[in-house]
């Protein structure tokens, strides 16, 4: 690595994140890791520490994330939640991928065209996105499906884990499922991270999936609002909503270096047509770090350089300047995420949900994974390809 520039990932607390939510939600038999935008950005090689924690089962939005799993681990299953187009099918199934169907003429299709492959069905129980909406296309799906096109799973997507929304999903998916005997089907799955938490184990379902909580993000402490929670006196309703049980820990950090320092006299500009003009003199610390390499960097965000906060002033597409004091050196160390600053603190100022922000970091970024002692870097993506 010559620009010391780069995500680190600790991988003991991925597993112990992982160790920690299936042992406080025990009940299940499959536990999926959503590994999808390359694992929340913290890259898809980690899905051997995730193995250890616990995982059975992956899960991707697309085709190319699958493959890309399957050329890292041939054996662990893998599940595309996303409908793929009819002409990728055949690549699925020769790499023992399981789809999704949601669709009655494209299940009729794969039976026609005789194909071997495992399929989850998905049911729209509110989203609006995918999955079928009709109990009679579930119904059809379910029976015609065979020990070639084997349905291997039932699910849905949770938009809420507590009050009506829930309820009425929760509704919703029994009724298009009334006439399939969910105890036959090896695998039933509702339930995603932040819904997990938000209820009692749904007892039907003996799979989950687990995303944004295994890197670390426990849901927020619900404090219903005045009006809320008189509602609830008035009418006797009791919320449905369950306190995090969980201890996790946040698995991702962003770093980079000074590369270095400036003393900037008074009256003078710093960056492109005066980006910053202060009064008064002051030293700034050049990082090499800009929004090609996190999009959502700005000015008026934090960085911690040897335990002290200092605000970003200018941002460049390659670089961008802190506002420091003459304690900082060239080489030190500088936290952009971490420890000291929350990836949650900076989704909120920049007023987007902590995906953003993970996601945000590009592929220019290395990914260092830390386990104890040993490091291993994972290069900058494009390089070689």
């Amino acid at each position: 690595m010559y620009r010391k520039t780069y995500m680190e990932v600790d991988c003991r607390r991925l597993e112990n994140n992982l160790k920690n939510i299936c042992e406080v939600y025990n009940g299940y038999k499959y536990y999926f890791a959503v590994v999808k935008g390359n694992a929340y950005g913290h890259g898809v090689e980690i899905i051997d520490y995730l193995i250890k924690g616990g995982i059975n089962y992956l899960a991707v939005s697309s085709l190319e994330e699958a493959l890309e799993i399957r050329s890292l681990n041939k054996k662990i299953p893998v599940l595309v939640m996303e409908p793929i187009m009819f002409d990728g099918v055949k690549d699925a199934a020769l790499n023992d991928i399981t789809i999704t169907i949601d669709d009655v003429s494209y299940f009729n299709k794969l039976l026609e065209e005789n194909i071997a492959i495992k399929f989850h069905l998905k049911i729209d129980s509110g989203m609006n996105r995918f999955g079928v909406k009709s109990r009679d296309d579930a119904k059809y799906i379910y029976e015609h499906s065979n020990e070639k096109l084997f349905m291997e799973g039932l699910f849905t997507h949770l938009s809420s884990g507590a009050g009506e929304v829930y309820n009425k999903q929760i509704s919703t998916f029994k009724k298009i499922t009334e006439d399939i005997d969910l105890n036959k089907i090896p695998i039933v799955h509702l339930d995603r991270s932040l819904t997990l938490e938000s209820h009692e184990k749904i007892e039907f379902a003996n799979g989950v999936r687990l995303g944004i909580v295994m890197y670390g993000f426990n849901k927020k402490e619900y404090v219903p609002s005045k009006k809320r929670q008189i509602i609830n006196f008035l009418t006797g309703r009791k919320s449905n909503f369950v306190p995090s049980k969980l201890s996790l820990s946040m698995s991702a950090k962003l770093y980079t270096n000074v590369i270095e320092v400036k003393k900037v006299n008074k009256g003078e500009v710093v960056g492109y047509a005066g980006m910053s003009d202060d009064t008064e003199e002051k030293y700034i610390a050049i990082l090499p770090i800009g929004f090609a390499d996190f999009s959502y960097l700005k000015p008026g965000l934090s960085v911690c350089i040897g335990e002290k906060f200092y605000k970003i002033a200018v941002v460049n597409m390659d670089v961008c300047m802190a506002i420091v004091d003459n304690s900082v050196k060239y080489s030190d160390r500088v936290e952009f995420l971490g420890d000291n600053i929350s990836i949650r603190d900076v989704a909120e100022k920049c007023g987007v949900n902590a995906y953003k922000i993970l996601l945000s970091i590009t592929d220019r970024v290395p990914r260092v994974y830390k386990c104890e002692e040993e490091q291993s870097e994972i290069k900058y993506r494009r390089v070689g390809k």
